[in-house]
């Protein structure tokens, strides 16, 4: 064979040898980029599946996971009604990916106790820092405010108490008012943010005099907003996206006061619904494109969904209808309490303990 031969030859066979490597380079980054994410080609359906343990009400998270499934083709199973508790239990053996919560205190526990795990997603600067872990291991989506919804029927705005410690006097007793059991993820952050606010005697103190003094210990919100637009209760402690669903019903008239707005009182208590990552996730992968699927736009304002809530990031416009519209109050109209909302994540096991030793956590009445 001729030296011009043999060296078309071996041009050839280099150049077929940079097509294959290159074709198997192509190949890992696509699917690398569908195993993140970041794949231009939303009809490409990824594989396997994920498991999703919420604290969050099922009404409001299936939709966004079945929407999930039907855009990635990853299919998801759900734990709902799950207790943030549960990961501890199960840290010799993670059976869940994400874990959805209603409160950022449970997912800033869940952190501190290095249950979840840091993450680095496209999208998560949509979030501002204040509402994310500094390892984004965690981040919130929506918010809302504790206030009182009241029945404009058995009680003025005039007559309505206006400040979470107006609670303490014993004279809204023969009013009746309603709130949850102190298990539910609302009562644990507000009793938190009370514990940074006064400390726990006083705060203890506080949990005594509701537990004694409330006309109706209930479940749910959705049960004391319901009581209170059928007139059993006068008002109610709740969360404000409650007093937006009650709106929608008919034959109530209800209204809204957002707590301690005046210049001496500590403000609106805050918290928010979000998400983390699960430490040792089985399907890590999965769990990652699910995040960053959620935090698109149109994605967090799913993950919003029924709720009412109101979106984190401002940026983004939850269509409301019309008859909540009117009643939207945004977090930069109100005064809100000068508390990190990481810090709920701190006090959220001695919260569950000062609850709990009060009573407050099992009865309903």
């Amino acid at each position: 064979m001729s030296r011009i031969v043999k060296g078309m030859l071996f041009s050839i066979i280099f150049v077929s040898l940079l097509i294959i490597t290159g074709c198997g380079a192509n190949n890992d980054e696509n699917a690398e980029n569908m195993q993140t994410g970041n794949h231009s080609d939303e009809s490409v359906e990824l594989s396997g599946e994920l498991v999703v343990y919420s604290s969050r009400n099922e009404n409001f998270v299936q939709p966004l996971l079945d929407k999930f499934t039907e855009n990635t083709g990853i299919e998801v199973r759900a734990l709902h009604g799950a207790d943030p508790l549960q990961l501890e239990e199960q840290a010799n053996n993670v059976q869940a990916d994400i874990f959805i919560s209603n409160d950022l205190g449970a997912l800033g526990y869940l952190h501190n106790q290095g249950l979840l795990a840091e993450s680095n997603l496209d999208g998560i600067e949509t979030i501002p820092a204040e509402y994310r872990a500094d390892d984004n291991a965690y981040f919130a989506i929506s918010a809302r405010a504790r206030g009182f919804i009241y029945n404009k029927d058995l009680i003025t705005y005039e007559e309505m108490p206006k400040s979470i410690e107006d609670l303490f006097n014993p004279k809204w007793s023969e009013v009746g008012y309603a709130i949850t059991r102190g298990g539910n993820g609302g009562m644990i952050g507000h009793v938190s943010a009370l514990r940074y606010e006064w400390g726990d005697e006083k705060t203890a103190e506080w949990i005594a005099a509701i537990k004694d003094n409330a006309a109706g210990i209930f479940q749910g919100h959705g049960d004391i907003r319901r009581e209170v637009g059928a007139g059993v209760h006068a008002f109610g402690l709740v969360n404000n996206y409650y007093f937006h669903q009650q709106l929608l019903d008919e034959d109530n008239n209800v209204g809204f006061i957002y707590l301690d707005q005046e210049e001496d009182q500590m403000g609106a208590v805050v918290n928010a619904a979000g998400v983390g990552l699960v430490a040792g996730s089985p399907n890590e992968t999965n769990a990652q494109v699910f995040l960053e699927w959620l935090l698109k736009p149109e994605n967090q304002v799913a993950f919003v969904g029924e709720s009412l809530e109101l979106l984190i990031n401002s940026e983004y416009r939850v269509e409301y209808p019309p008859e909540v519209a009117e009643q939207i109050v945004e977090f930069t109209e109100l005064k809100v309490q000068d508390m990190p909302l990481k810090e709920l994540g701190n006090h959220f096991e001695g919260t569950k303990e000062l609850i709990e030793s009060s009573g407050l956590d099992l009865e309903l009445r």
